[in-house]
Order: structure tokens, then sequence, then C-alpha cells
């Protein structure tokens, strides 16, 4: 039987480089983050699922956010708005709200009109960059790339790009909960569009996911 003692010439190199690949890893992994405490300023910027197109006014997710947080949310969510057009316009968002977090939800309209998830990807992570360059942490929110068989079947994964960028970026996402949310009749106003009910539960999802990375304090 050959000789497994690390010490071989040939293995301590293999094992070394193992384990930095390992420690490299871990390194990668988001740090836990400060909770905000109540009336932290707090920028909800996105599309129409941000707007809370498809409940009463006052029925939107951030705006159900602030509700469970105590936090000052300010909603820019514009519906049909892409990647780009948030890339365009969330300097002047930022000026506006000097916000403590932004929590970040858009590439649906991106995804419907058939634009590249490559390109989709990029667009964001301008984004992110130009919040990072602040200072400002981002909690990135999930979307899920609309096809007619996650619809036949009533589910929507979420487009793999959110965790990549997450990763990437080392920002906090918010996994699974348009998702989820999207993937129960009762909870949506249309294909796309969460009900009032639909909008508590995603709040309440983001509460949850802001919960584990730190932001939120229950």
């Amino acid at each position: 039987m050959p000789d497994m003692n690390i010490r071989h010439p040939l293995l301590l190199p293999i094992v070394l480089a193992a384990l930095l690949a390992f420690l490299g890893g871990c390194g990668r992994e988001q740090a836990r983050q400060p909770s905000l405490p109540p009336g932290a300023a707090v920028l909800a910027i996105g599309d129409s699922i941000t707007h809370g197109t498809g409940a009463e006014t006052g029925m939107d997710y951030p705006a159900r956010l602030a509700a469970i947080t105590g936090w000052s949310i300010h909603n820019h969510g514009i519906p049909g708005d892409t990647a780009a057009g948030v890339d365009e316009r969330i300097a002047a968002a930022l000026d506006d709200t000097r916000p403590a977090l932004v929590l970040l939800e858009i590439g649906g309209n991106d995804f419907l009109r058939k634009t590249p998830e490559a390109e989709v990807k990029e667009r964001i992570r301008a984004i992110l960059m130009q919040i990072r360059s602040r200072g400002i942490p981002v909690a990135l929110v999930a979307v899920p790339r609309f096809s007619p068989l996650g619809a036949v079947l009533g589910r929507l994964p979420d487009a793999p790009l959110y965790a990549e960028l997450a990763s990437e970026e080392n920002v906090a996402v918010v996994p699974d909960v348009l998702a989820d949310v999207l993937s129960e009749d009762e909870l949506k106003a249309d294909a796309i569009h969460p009900n009032g009910p639909g909008y508590l539960r995603m709040a309440e999802g983001v509460a949850d996911a802001l919960t584990r990375s730190g932001f939120y304090r229950r």
C-alpha cells in the first residue's frame, strides 16, 4: 500500500493547495452585518414589485417591512423599470435618502424583454458597485426568471445570477421569497405581481433574510 504521509514531497504541495483553497472560500463568506436601529433610513429601489403593483396603496412590501422593523423605508419602485433604468437613477436616489441600507429588487422586466441573463447580471453588478462605492450595504432581492414551464408547474425558481452576484460581490441576498409568493395563487394579483397578502408574506420573508444577515434584530 502506498505511503500516505503528508510529509511526502509530492503530497505536501497538494495538501497545502487544498488548505489554501478552503481558507479562501471561507474568506468569501459574507460577514454578519451590524443591525439597524428603529428609524434608520432604508432605500427600497426596483420595479413594480417594489412599487406595490397589484395591491392597495400602503400595502407594498417596503411599507409592510417598515411596519415590521420600525425603519424609515423610502420606496423608489417604478413599474416597468429595468436594471439599466435603476443604474441611471440610483445615484440620485442615494443622494435623496442617504440610506443605511439599500434593498435592490430588479431584473424581472429585463427577463420579460428577453434580455440575455449575462447582460442583466452585469447591469445589476454596476448598480451594486455604485452603492458600495459609497460604503452603503446592499441586500439583493432575488427575482425568478419567468418561463412557460415554470408557469405550468406553478413554481418559478430564482434566476441563478442573484446568488452568483451575492457571492462574487459579497452582498446579502434575499433568496426564494418572491418566487415562493408567486407560486401560490392566493398570494398573487396576476401572474407576476403579489396581492396585498402576498406583499405581506414577502415583507416577512425579507425580514427573516435580513435577520439572518444581521441587519435586523427582532
